[in-house]
């Protein structure tokens, strides 16, 4: 085996470890990133892994809400709408996000992978959302922008799905959702529909 196809084959490796771990980026994107720093800064180059780390945790400190997103929730709330969050990220930083966002104090629970130490789109997560909110599957949407995390676990346990497309949905195209919205306010008379809420006036 060459040299060259030895040094693709660790990247890829890398790249599927890293996702994985929760690194919310895909394939293409992370392997155009270390490709870019190759050329940069040379083939052997020993750093790469950490700079392009550095580059979405630079990006990431730059978090800001989709548009609508703080209203809608608000507006779900006065619904008398439980609110939950299933993450893939580490306790620490999906804290750090959610507080960097000023979302932390809205969600009645929070789901990580240190909770569970198992990872979308296996059930484990999923159910355990389900058991902290005492609720059933058949009563809760999953709102996400990864189908084949978010979409394929939440429906493995029989929720209904919602696909963000307005998130990072790395160009898919059928995400096998009940429901596609291109803006987070569509959620509220999907809610209202899915709850035998909307009247002739909604």
């Amino acid at each position: 085996m060459d040299f060259m196809t030895m040094k693709n084959g660790a990247v890829g490796a890398a790249i599927i470890a890293m996702q994985d771990a929760g690194l919310k980026i895909s394939f293409e994107e992370a392997k155009a990133k270390i490709d870019l720093i190759y050329r940069d800064r040379g083939i052997e180059f020993q750093t790469v892994f950490d700079e392009m780390l550095l580059d979405i945790i630079e990006r990431e400190a730059n978090l800001k809400t989709y548009p609508g997103v703080f209203s809608t929730l608000i507006e779900l709330l006065k619904m008398g709408i439980k609110l939950a969050i299933v993450s893939d990220a580490p306790s620490k930083e999906a804290w750090l996000r959610l507080s960097h966002l000023n979302l932390h104090h809205i969600f009645d629970v929070i789901v990580t992978y240190d909770e569970t130490r198992e990872r979308k789109p296996s059930p484990v997560p999923f159910n355990m959302a389900l058991e902290q909110l005492k609720m059933k599957a058949s009563e809760c949407l999953m709102i996400g922008d990864w189908a084949e995390r978010d979409m394929v676990g939440a429906k493995v346990v029989g929720m209904k799905t919602v696909f963000a497309r307005y998130g990072d949905t790395f160009n898919t195209v059928h995400p096998g959702s009940d429901y596609d919205i291109s803006d987070i306010r569509e959620l509220i008379q999907i809610v209202k529909k899915e709850n035998g809420l909307n009247s002739k006036n909604d």
